[in-house]
């Protein structure tokens, strides 16, 4: 399951890589996306892959065991921040785009540099 993991991330990785290499706004917005999903992927596959048991430690324990029955909750909660912050990112990149495509009205990079002085 890691390994199917690992390589869905470095598809979404590359992927992303290519669409913000692309001279369009619009794709460079969808690799945003794809860049912030992979990154959510890699963060919640550090954390672990257990099913079954909370974590909650037993009240008689002194201390964690060496391979606890359950996944670390820190990396979810990362991912939700994460999730958020992205949100915001993508909300903020899609409005610069629609303001400068109102203000040059077009999206290719390339004329947009003809629009320079």
């Amino acid at each position: 399951m890691h390994t199917m993991l690992a390589i869905t991330c470095g598809v979404l990785f590359a992927t992303g890589l290519y669409m913000i290499f692309r001279r369009s706004f619009v794709k460079l917005i969808i690799g945003l996306v794809l860049i912030g999903h992979a990154a959510n992927v890699a963060i919640f596959t550090s954390g672990g892959l257990t099913r079954g048991s909370p974590a909650l430690i037993p009240a008689d324990a002194y201390r964690l065991p060496d391979d606890p029955p359950f996944t670390d909750p820190l990396p979810p909660a990362l991912i939700l921040t994460a999730i958020v912050i992205s949100f915001a990112i993508i909300s903020y990149t899609i409005v610069l785009v629609r303001r400068a495509y109102q203000a040059i009205g077009t999206d290719d990079l390339d004329q947009m540099r003809s629009t320079d002085k």
